[in-house]
């Protein structure tokens, strides 16, 4: 399982959980699909942003393996 800061890791279709801004405090999470990536440098600290299928904006926090 990998985290989201490495822009590598990250490929359009992926699973991910990502955190939106708005529940940066909270933590909570919001599973769903790339659709684009947003970040353009290699690494970010606190995750590559993405947007989802579903057009919400996040970082994304782990990538899951749809292998399981």
């Amino acid at each position: 399982m990998k985290d989201g800061r490495k822009r590598e890791d990250i490929a359009i279709g992926d699973l991910v959980d990502v955190v939106k801004k708005q529940h940066q405090r909270s933590g909570e999470l919001t599973q769903g699909l790339v659709k684009r990536i947003l970040t353009k440098a290699p690494f970010h600290p606190h995750g590559i942003k993405v947007m989802l299928d579903t057009n919400e904006v996040g970082r994304v926090k782990e990538i899951i393996d749809e292998d399981f």
